[in-house]
C-alpha cells in the first residue's frame, strides 16, 4: 500500500464497512464503483462520518445509485454543504450496468454496498451483487465462526 501525497490516506485504506452485510447475505460477485460526489463529502467520508447500514444500490432508469448511506455534513462548508442523505450516483463501465441490471432481474438477487475505500486518491465504494441468506444459513455461519474461534484459543493455550 502506497500513500498519494496529495491525500495523505493509504491506498486501499477503508473507510467504513458494512460489517453487517456478509452476515445477512451470502456474496456472489463483488465489484468496486467510482461515486460522484461533493467537495463537502469527500471530506467528511475522509472525518469517517459516514455510515453503509442501511445503504442499497437501486438502478433508476440505466443508472445506478446509492441509496440511504449517510455522509455527515462538514462542519467548515457551511452554505456549500451537502445533504446527508441523497442519492449518490455511481460510476461504472456500461457493460458493467447491463450485466449488474440483467443479474438484479432476476429474483432474489440485490446489490448491497460493502465499504467505502481510498483508490489512487479517489474513494471507491466495494458493492457486492447478493442473495439474502436463511436463518438456518446464519445459524451455519455462527457455528463455523464459534468452531474457528475455539481452534484458535485452543493454538493459543498449547503455545
Amino acid at each position: 500500500m502506497t500513500k498519494t501525497a496529495k491525500t495523505g490516506t493509504k491506498d486501499g485504506h477503508v473507510f467504513v464497512q458494512n460489517r453487517r452485510a456478509t452476515f445477512e447475505y451470502e456474496i456472489l460477485e463483488r465489484y468496486e464503483a467510482g461515486i460522484a460526489l461533493m467537495g463537502s463529502e469527500v471530506k467528511s467520508i475522509r472525518d469517517g462520518r459516514c455510515s453503509l447500514g442501511e445503504a442499497y444500490c437501486q438502478f433508476q432508469g440505466d443508472e445506478l445509485y446509492l441509496y440511504q448511506a449517510h455522509v455527515g455534513e462538514y462542519t467548515q462548508a457551511h452554505d456549500r454543504n451537502h445533504l446527508p442523505l441523497r442519492p449518490r450516483k455511481l460510476l461504472l463501465h456500461r457493460r458493467e450496468l447491463d450485466h449488474l441490471s440483467e443479474a438484479v432481474g432476476q429474483a432474489g438477487l440485490t446489490l448491497i454496498p460493502l465499504a467505502l475505500l481510498a483508490r489512487s486518491g479517489r474513494i471507491k465504494l466495494e458493492m457486492a451483487l447478493c442473495r439474502g441468506k436463511k436463518t438456518y444459513d446464519k445459524r451455519a455461519t455462527i457455528k463455523e465462526r464459534e468452531q474457528k474461534r475455539e481452534i484458535d484459543r485452543a493454538i493459543r493455550e498449547r503455545t
